[in-house]
């Protein structure tokens, strides 16, 4: 019997509605917070945002270990001739940009809360765009963290999916042994984390396409891995 379920956040528990690959937004965020902000960026300041956001696109450039935020927004700053005492509120509008049209997946609370009622331990494990930090990424998930014992991302584990360092710190956290969790995901290189970890791969697969990552079960719904835990919504 499985005895824990981590959870990938995008496109799993929350539906982001805006590309996978954001380069074609990268203008329009920074031209928001020139306006936020008065600030006044030329072809060339537009130009130097763009490069350095490519080159940290792990949909362009993939990589297994983390960049922080501060790491890459103090790169963009200077590049924009932005005042460095003004990094945390570029930061934090970038992010809020891309963050703007999210919503919880109907299905995600009901399942999270049966399952964390009933003793099942739970987590997150997902890869934060940008180095983007927690409190940004955890806040599309609020009302389900109470059920999250431990809400994990790419900035706690140091690496990046298919990486099976995340799922490891998680196995140890929970004193649970990989055998026993459950990884839900909706990507292929989460189910490539999944079994590089000695997990069991579910992958939520909510269009029906035809999808083969080597994955240990395929569900349409959350509440389909309820009975891998013995449990349904009616109790």
């Amino acid at each position: 019997m499985f005895q824990a379920v981590v959870f990938d956040i995008g496109q799993t528990l929350v539906d982001y509605r805006i590309p996978m690959n954001w380069s074609k937004l990268y203008r329009p965020a920074f031209e928001q917070i020139a306006k936020k902000y008065c600030y006044s960026f030329t072809e060339a300041h537009y130009r130097a945002a763009a490069d350095i956001l490519s080159k940290y696109n792990t949909r362009i450039h993939p990589r297994e270990y983390e960049v922080s935020s501060d790491s890459i927004f103090t790169e963009i700053v200077q590049g924009m001739q932005i005042p460095p005492e003004d990094t945390g509120r570029v930061k934090e509008s970038f992010y809020t940009y891309f963050r703007q049209d999210c919503t919880l997946f109907p299905d995600a609370e009901p399942t999270v809360k049966v399952l964390s009622e009933n003793g099942i331990r739970t987590g997150t494990l997902s890869d934060v765009a940008y180095g983007m930090d927690n409190r940004f990424a955890l806040e599309d998930i609020a009302p389900i963290l109470r059920y999250i014992e431990y809400p994990f991302t790419s900035n706690d584990a140091g690496y990046r999916k298919p990486s099976p360092k995340g799922l490891q710190i998680l196995s140890e956290k929970m004193q649970i042994e990989p055998s026993g969790i459950v990884f839900v995901g909706d990507e292929e290189k989460d189910m490539l984390c999944a079994k590089n970890a000695g997990v069991y791969a579910v992958l939520v697969n909510r269009n029906g396409d035809d999808k083969r990552y080597g994955q240990d079960r395929t569900i349409s719904n959350l509440t389909e891995l309820l009975p891998l835990f013995g449990y349904s919504l009616s109790g």
